[in-house]
């Protein structure tokens, strides 16, 4: 395939992703902009039950209490939709990066293809026109040679001879036979060795994963599937280890 046509099809692929890329930054700018919003009724909240909390009865201290609580379970929430916007945005451009690393290794293995080939070419060419050459220089050796001794003989039969040797032969070329040569299969780019690795099956982020609420998890993130998970579960989620760590304490 042709560098132009490599080229037009990458060039295709990526038409939509800047306005991908757009519309998750600006979902991802909306979420911090409730997030944002959500802060400052917090703190409203919180002066109101600081200055009032000797007048205050318990019901009002409980329902400004359980506001306080819903707002930040509210921004939890947003933090959590924000990070699977950014996950998404970042597997879509590595998307397109593996496709280009592809791309530009099969495009190099076609460019040695054809080196390979034109070498075949010029090396059977070559030794088509030494063979045709030599071929030519006996026959033109031998056709000397009988015109020469025609020349000593006189007779009309040696004249018929002569003139019959003097016209010039048609010589073929020989055909050049080419190999087939199949250029290697091309694989996969290898991941990143500098990405970092997360789950308990110790792979790259990619899909729907889920944060662990202990602090102290020494892995952080895990894929659903993993930990048998389809839907993003309500309150505190904590991982299979922690999950039997706290179980023993």
């Amino acid at each position: 395939m042709a560098a132009g046509m490599y080229l037009e099809h990458y060039l295709d692929s990526i038409e939509n992703l800047p306005f991908e890329l757009q519309r998750n930054f600006n979902l991802m700018r909306d979420l911090d902009q409730r997030t944002e919003d959500l802060k400052g009724q917090i703190d409203s909240l919180a002066k109101e039950y600081t200055a009032n909390a000797r007048t205050l009865s318990s019901e009002q201290k409980l329902s400004i209490l359980r506001q306080i609580q819903q707002s930040y379970s509210k921004c939890k929430e947003f933090g959590d939709d924000k990070v699977q916007l950014a996950m998404q945005t970042y597997e879509m451009v590595d998307k397109h990066i593996r496709r280009l690393d592809t791309d530009l290794a099969r495009f190099e293995a076609d460019l040695k293809e054809k080196q390979i080939e034109s070498t075949d070419y010029d090396s059977t060419s070559s030794k088509g026109k030494k063979g045709d050459t030599r071929q030519k220089e006996k026959k033109t050796a031998k056709t000397r040679s009988k015109v020469k001794s025609s020349d000593e003989d006189g007779s009309p039969k040696s004249a018929q001879k002569k003139v019959k040797l003097l016209q010039p032969g048609e010589f073929n070329n020989p055909s050049a036979n080419f190999g087939n040569v199949h250029p290697s299969d091309v694989l996969d780019m290898p991941v990143d060795p500098n990405e970092p690795t997360y789950c308990l099956c110790h792979q790259v982020s990619y899909g729907e994963m889920i944060g662990c609420d202990n602090t102290d998890c020494s892995i952080e993130w895990f894929h659903f599937a993993c930990v048998g998970l389809t839907t993003k579960p309500r309150g505190k989620w904590y991982c299979p280890r922690c999950s039997q760590d706290r179980k023993r304490k």
